[in-house]
């Protein structure tokens, strides 16, 4: 049997795991099974990325169980959304880290530094950008890393809070 990728209508690549009946089934062998697991954390996390997906529910994402979802929210690859609970969570295909370098890179190309901005309009701006549909969560969370290194600051606003863009890099 010969195993190939497949690309998918909408672009995606299927890794040629994919076409593996094993990749579908819930191994014996513990090892083999953590294997197939760490498969399966990647590819939700690809396809979330190229369709940008944020959130996943155990429903659309497994028949039996939340075991994928699980191991994935041991390594920080989703949190469960809302809190104590297992049945929605938000994928991290970008970790918060990596969403504050986006957002502060994203401000300084747009010219936003030293500008208020509501999160709204970070959320849903007039033109599309990698921040596009972000849920307020994840955004807060890459708010609060720019803030520890002094590239934002949260400002209150007459409709709830803004958020000023600083110049300045990560190492600082």
């Amino acid at each position: 049997m010969s195993l190939s990728p497949h690309t998918t209508p909408s672009g995606f690549l299927l890794p040629s795991i994919h076409a593996a009946p094993p990749f579908f089934t819930q191994q014996p062998n513990p090892a083999t099974q953590a294997i197939v697991t760490e498969q399966w954390s990647r590819l939700i996390l690809s396809y979330a990325r190229h369709r940008q997906l944020f959130t996943v529910r155990v429903e659309d994402a497994e028949v039996t169980g939340a075991y994928i979802l699980e191991q994935m929210a041991a390594k920080n690859q989703l949190v469960y959304d809302p809190p104590k609970q297992s049945r929605s969570a938000l994928l991290y295909w970008r970790t918060p880290e990596e969403w504050a370098e986006v957002l502060h890179e994203w401000a300084s190309t747009t010219g936003q530094l030293n500008t208020i901005l509501t999160f709204y309009e970070i959320i849903e701006p007039p033109v599309p950008s990698p921040l596009s549909g972000i849920p307020m969560q994840i955004l807060r969370k890459a708010i609060h890393i720019l803030t520890k290194t002094n590239r934002a600051q949260i400002i209150a606003v007459a409709d709830g809070e803004g958020v000023r863009f600083l110049p300045g890099n990560a190492g600082k």
